[in-house]
């Protein structure tokens, strides 16, 4: 049965910090808007906060090495939790940051794709504290910013649920991906280029123009500034999106001068398939081709048994 919280217990946060994937669900008051829900990814992103000067978390709570055992305490320690942030990498859409900035309500969600079954569900307040902020540059300093960060989405939690989780499918987790953070390192060295260029005496200017022109194509590729004013200014129902961080005098690092560099993502990956237990037909999450393919095969399979058992028959009777 599913259980429900005024916090993040610590057996919670604990599982919640091995968590690869999480989803945001987030609503336009019109009635009519358009309901949002986004999966995200990206590595060292989420964060759980803890407020160790309030005396209503309590001591110190020991958190069991396997949620599922209750029993099994004093492996690891945390602290309860209300409130968690996670940083808000670059999209086509800004449906997440225009809800919040209207109303505030949002929804975490985390699956069990592997171990024991759960889903928990973190329903809280948001805000937004877009790149370029002062909040935004407390918590996340440039050394620490990841390439294609546009803000900080902090989410006061005001309840916790858990529920079962039994029917979500096993998957294996390979690695991450790398290519937002590839086009995004990109897109943001064109715009640091272009900072620094207005500091340059004409000569320095006219190097820096020969080098660039000789790197072959791309050169006149917007960058990461311009992709925010383009694409991330409105929601799909007309309300405002990002306000400072495409305007900001606030400097990208020079992704160049750190010697960061991503691999290209091996994107012909599949995850192993599993079948359901104890026979049957097995259900594909791999190609995609799912239960009718496995009954096609099946059926083949029946047709080729009857044609060999008849030529059999003939043969014996001959």
């Amino acid at each position: 049965m599913g259980k429900f919280y005024d916090h993040i217990p610590a057996n919670i946060v604990s599982w919640i910090q091995d968590q690869k994937i999480f989803y945001v669900a987030t609503a336009p008051l019109l009635e009519d808007g358009h309901v949002n829900m986004s999966p995200k990814g990206c590595s060292d992103t989420f964060h759980v906060v803890y407020d160790e000067d309030d005396d209503t978390f309590g001591v110190k709570d020991e958190v069991p090495s396997d949620p599922a055992d209750e029993e099994d305490a004093g492996k690891k320690v945390a602290k309860k939790s209300r409130a968690v942030w996670y940083e808000d990498m670059s999209g086509s859409g800004i449906e997440t940051i225009s809800h919040l900035k209207e109303n505030g309500r949002i929804t975490v969600m985390f699956v069990a794709f592997e171990g024991p079954p759960q889903i928990v569900r973190l329903f809280g307040t948001g805000k937004v504290y877009e790149f370029g902020t002062p909040e935004y540059e407390e918590l996340l300093p440039l050394n620490k910013r990841q390439p294609g960060s546009r803000a900080v989405i902090w989410v006061d939690v005001y309840k916790v649920g858990t529920s079962c989780g039994f029917s979500i499918p096993f998957f294996d987790y390979n690695r991450p991906r790398n290519k937002l953070h590839r086009l995004a390192a990109f897109s943001e060295q064109k715009d640091y280029d272009h900072d620094r260029a207005a500091t340059l005496t004409t000569e320095e200017k006219e190097k820096a123009k020969e080098k660039e022109q000789g790197g072959g194509g791309g050169a006149s590729m917007p960058g990461l500034r311009h992709f925010w004013k383009t694409y991330n200014l409105k929601s799909l129902d007309g309300l405002p999106g990002l306000e400072v961080a495409y305007s900001t005098s606030v400097p990208f690092n020079d992704w160049k001068s750190t010697g960061k560099v991503w691999d290209v993502d091996d994107e012909t990956i599949r995850s192993k398939s599993r079948s359901k237990e104890g026979g049957g037909a097995t259900l594909s999450f791999v190609t995609g081709q799912g239960l009718g393919w496995d009954l096609g095969k099946v059926l083949v399979g029946f047709g080729a048994g009857l044609v060999v058992s008849s030529v059999i028959s003939r043969f014996v009777k001959v």
